[in-house]
């Protein structure tokens, strides 16, 4: 009898939105032999994960700090179904589609929504936020730190102070900045924030750091009816993520936590500073590159440029829905590259270029166009 082979994915150069490359680090991490997730030692470096991780957000202060055994859009959910009671006003800043996805979370929590739009392309308009939390006087006050859909990197301490002034709660999604660049939630004043793994991290998809706030925690443990999710509850979670006892509470995925667990010291290796460097460093070396083959930034102001994430406008020569989705499909199978295309009112009009994590290097930058110059110019 014939013994079966586990099939063996193409190797592909991840430049799109999201998953990035993985270190061979943390590849080698998950390959450890399982450990039980009560394991004295387990528990260790869980303990040694939630310390890097409060470290990484900026948020030594915050009273619990762990990585959801879930992706990012649970983490976005677990933000509004522990902070939101039905009834309860919420403001959104929405300039993209994860904005959006915000608001449907708080509607199905069944909040009150008033959304604060911008342009996509554009950053939200600080002074258009405050007017909204004075006048609805909101619970929570969601935005988003790093828009996947757009490339656009939201300055958040001004909206932040207004919204703590207003006695609101401040939730920013961090998922394509967390790694990527520096965090300083508790300098900001932010009470509830959420990430992923598989962007700057350059780890497998499957986990989402969460971090609340002291005062975020307080009202979880005295809100009045229970959280409306058993497994998001961040006060059940605590009883397994936080304290001397550890109660039982989920099996946790094991081996995700030891890729997060080395993804995290080869960011504190490098150093966030030099990490975000090295981003912008690439970053400006892909708008460089390919500006001669037509390609310009979506985003006209430089200092709102998500430096993980460009999204460029398409030269004529590829504009429209089938020529570009043709064109990434050529990428993909002749030269192994992903790039994303557009979401929303951006579908057909603009790709989504990832340099996150291990591939915001040069050497991803030069291949890319390499690959570009051949398919264009042939």
């Amino acid at each position: 009898m014939k013994k079966s082979q586990a099939s063996r994915p193409p190797a592909r150069l991840l430049l799109g939105p999201g998953p990035s490359n993985v270190h061979p680090r943390v590849l080698e991490a998950m390959a450890q032999p399982l450990l039980g997730h009560l394991d004295p030692a387990f528990l260790a470096l869980m303990d040694e994960t939630q310390q890097r991780l409060r470290r990484l957000f900026g948020a030594e202060n915050h009273a619990l700090t762990l990585p959801l055994s879930a992706t990012g859009s649970a983490g976005m959910e677990a933000c509004f179904a522990n902070l939101l009671l039905p009834g309860d006003a919420a403001v959104v800043g929405v300039a993209g589609v994860f904005g959006e996805r915000m608001c449907e979370v708080a509607r199905r929590c069944g909040a009150d929504v008033t959304r604060v739009d911008a342009e996509w392309g554009d950053a939200l308009s600080a002074a258009a936020m405050g007017s909204a939390i004075a006048r609805v006087q909101p619970r929570l006050v969601a935005l988003v730190h790093a828009e996947t859909s757009t490339g656009v990197l939201q300055p958040v301490e001004e909206i932040a102070a207004t919204a703590n002034a207003a006695g609101a709660f401040t939730v920013l999604d961090c998922v394509t900045s967390l790694g990527g660049m520096p965090l300083r939630l508790d300098a900001w004043g932010i009470d509830a924030a959420y990430s992923a793994t598989q962007k700057c991290l350059s780890c497998p998809p499957g986990l989402s750091p969460l971090s609340f706030s002291p005062r975020a925690m307080a009202f979880v443990r005295e809100r009045r009816r229970p959280v409306q999710s058993w497994y998001l509850d961040v006060s059940l979670l605590a009883g397994y993520y936080g304290g001397e006892a550890r109660r039982y509470h989920h099996t946790a995925p094991v081996s995700a936590i030891y890729a997060l667990a080395e993804g995290l010291r080869i960011v504190e290796e490098e150093g966030i500073e030099a990490r975000a460097a090295r981003h912008r460093q690439a970053a400006d070396a892909l708008l460089e590159s390919l500006a001669p083959l037509g390609f310009e930034p979506l985003v006209s102001e430089v200092a709102l440029r998500l430096p993980p994430l460009t999204t460029l406008r398409l030269p004529r020569l590829i504009s429209g829905a089938n020529n570009e989705a043709q064109l990434r499909a050529r990428l993909l199978h002749e030269h192994g590259i992903e790039v994303g295309g557009g979401l929303g009112a951006l579908e057909g009009k603009v790709w989504r270029i990832g340099l996150m994590g291990e591939n915001a290097r040069l050497e991803a930058v030069e291949r890319l166009e390499a690959a570009l110059h051949t398919l264009l110019t042939s």
